[in-house]
């Protein structure tokens, strides 16, 4: 009920009241004198029943108007409710249809299939066919059907006789270095030194690389690094397209390095950190998808290279990350592959703890974390500490400014 039809009900109680007084007296005054004289005692009872009534109508009007004030209100506060909750479920429809529309097929091939993971993941396939190239005496061939057969990706064999030696040159297992004299030492030396410097020196290194793609193509150190220069390019260009391609090849390259080499640290690094990159322009199925290979292939990184601060960060990323999951995306996730992924804002934190432990002052990042992990711990006298101590570092990348506007959020909540 309405405010304005609140007080015309009011109105016309009080209306009402009014008729009632004046048919009174207009009765006293018409009817006959004789009646008075002979009934005095009942008029004299008649009066008083008619002045105690006028007070209980009026007292019992005021509780009205009180019964049907608190009314109103806690209609509105339902109200208000129910336009709330079906706000939500309109959120949460709209996710619904972009994630289900594929869901039939995807559960179609998952059965096909011998489990998602092994067929997604690199790693899986690599070491399915050193097996079966152990078992059939096959080292150095292999046919164009066999590297189709592995879940219907190509591995890095191609259909030849053999590889040239340039290649096997290459293919170099993780206790083999490469020799100084040799040009693609001298080549990676460069591209390694490129890579810390400046934007130019980084859009040089990608040239260099690309210039030497054809005759390196299937050596593990060049392609892990060409991987890693796709993702530069992919943090310098502000251009949408542009950084989907970017990354979408960079993620081929670190996959293959992947294949060619499962005990490569930095090729399951950097295979890890393009599906992190690729998650943001992929559907909601294959975000989830790039989100299991993201935590697959980082774990292998830190079981091969323990003693990485940049792994502990990006693993503590994605604990975060999962911690803020909402319930139903979480229910999307157990649909499309059976578990949902789990962590806590507590491991997130630990995981930032151990990047920092390893190298004091790692990043600007790996503080806002922080501070973002004590924060939503309850515990706000770190989380002051750690803004204060990202705000001593200065944005150079375009993640470290992003993470500055993230502290400067972060800053006005802590500081209310």
């Amino acid at each position: 009920m309405s405010h304005f039809e609140n007080k015309g009900l009011i109105l016309g109680i009080m209306a009402g009241t009014a008729g009632i007084s004046l048919v009174l007296v207009w009765y006293h005054k018409t009817r006959k004198p004789s009646a008075a004289v002979h009934m005095p005692a009942f008029t004299d009872v008649d009066n008083k029943l008619h002045s105690v009534s006028l007070k209980h109508e009026a007292h019992n009007e005021q509780g009205a108007v009180m019964v049907l004030h608190g009314r109103q209100l806690q209609i509105l506060e339902k109200l208000n409710g129910l336009l709330i909750s079906v706000d939500e479920l309109k959120r949460e429809v709209k996710f619904l249809k972009e994630a289900i529309p594929k869901l039939e097929d995807l559960v179609r091939d998952e059965l096909q299939g011998r489990g998602d993971a092994q067929r997604a993941s690199p790693s899986h396939r690599a070491a399915r066919r050193r097996k079966v190239e152990a078992a059939s005496g096959a080292t150095e061939t292999t046919s164009s059907e066999e590297a189709e057969s592995e879940g219907g990706y190509l591995t890095a064999h191609t259909d030849t006789e053999g590889d040239s030696e340039e290649e096997k040159g290459c293919k170099k297992s993780p206790d083999t270095t490469v020799q100084p004299e040799d040009e693609l030492f001298n080549l990676l030396q460069e591209v390694d030194s490129l890579h810390k410097g400046s934007e130019d020196d980084k859009k040089e290194s990608f040239k260099l690389l690309l210039e030497k793609e054809a005759k390196y193509e299937n050596c593990v150190d060049f392609l892990w690094r060409f991987a890693r220069a796709y993702g530069d390019m992919f943090e310098m260009t502000t251009d949408a397209e542009e950084k989907k391609k970017y990354v979408s090849d960079g993620k081929a390259k670190a996959e293959k390095a992947v294949q060619l080499d499962a005990m490569s640290a930095e090729s399951h690094q950097w295979f890890a950190i393009m599906c992190g990159y690729m998650s943001q322009f992929d559907s909601v199925q294959n975000k989830i998808r790039n989100g299991y290979l993201f935590k697959e292939h980082l774990d292998k990184a830190i079981e091969l290279k323990p003693q990485d601060p940049l792994l502990y960060y990006l693993n503590g990323r994605w604990c975060y990350s999962v911690a803020q999951l909402s319930w139903l995306e979480k229910k999307v996730a157990t649909a499309l592959f059976g578990t949902p992924p789990t962590s806590t804002v507590d491991e997130a934190l630990q995981n930032f703890l151990k990047a920092e432990e390893m190298h004091p002052g790692y990043s600007k990042c790996n503080y806002v974390y922080l501070a973002k992990c004590y924060k939503d711990l309850g515990q706000k006298t770190n989380a002051l500490k750690y803004c204060e101590s990202a705000l001593s570092v200065l944005p150079v990348t375009n993640e470290d400014k992003e993470a500055q506007k993230d502290l400067e959020d972060l800053l006005l909540t802590l500081k209310m």
